[in-house]
């Protein structure tokens, strides 16, 4: 088994959160992982992106070369396309298809959409909405994380558990809430795949 993940978004959106959940889910499982992230301009709203490599094995480098990227998870469509080139021909783009617009010359929404679903293996999901009807917006990027799932090659159990594990210290409320979200997330991925 061996994934390799790029995760990407804007500063606040939650994309450590992400990286720590599939993190603390993949050391439950007995998992070798690297991850190397960027992530200095996060309290201005600025890109933040994280390598994350999972194998049965051990690693060597913590960096994904070009072309090689088995899966983009995002929680902006702009960054999205920005991790393209590290994406493999047969790898898949999941991301929120909501623009956190923090640039004057931010891009044309439409044009950014198109260019994703052009692409051979993509899923775009309004993880917003669906993070704000279930109770917190903020907890978009669980929705994200559970369109994500199926592409994992781990246990949807073993990410449900790490979720809990992980925001266990902010109380149950939080804690229902983030599943609920993820849940929420992979249910659309499922019904996106049948």
């Amino acid at each position: 088994m061996k994934i390799d993940i790029i995760l990407a978004g804007v500063g606040g959106q939650g994309i450590l959160s992400i990286a720590s959940i599939i993190g603390y889910a993949a050391v439950k499982k007995g998992l070798y992982m690297k991850q190397a992230e960027v992530h200095g301009m996060s309290q201005r709203g600025g890109d933040v992106q994280s390598h994350f490599r999972l194998a049965d094995y051990e690693i060597s480098s913590d960096l994904i070369p070009l072309g090689k990227a088995d899966l983009i998870i995002s929680v902006e469509p702009m960054e999205a396309l920005r991790y393209l080139p590290w994406l493999s021909a047969d790898g898949w783009l999941i991301t929120n298809n909501q623009p956190f617009v923090n640039i004057p010359n931010y891009p044309d929404e439409e044009l950014i959409k198109k260019e994703i679903d052009n692409l051979p293996h993509s899923l775009m999901i309004n993880a917003d909405q669906i993070a704000k009807d279930l109770g917190s917006e903020r907890s978009a990027n669980m929705v994200i994380l559970g369109a994500a799932s199926p592409y994992l090659q781990m246990d949807f159990e073993a990410l449900e558990n790490a979720v809990s594990e992980v925001f266990a210290k902010k109380g149950d409320d939080v804690v229902a809430l983030n599943l609920a979200c993820l849940n929420a997330g992979r249910t659309y991925a499922m019904e996106q795949i049948r």
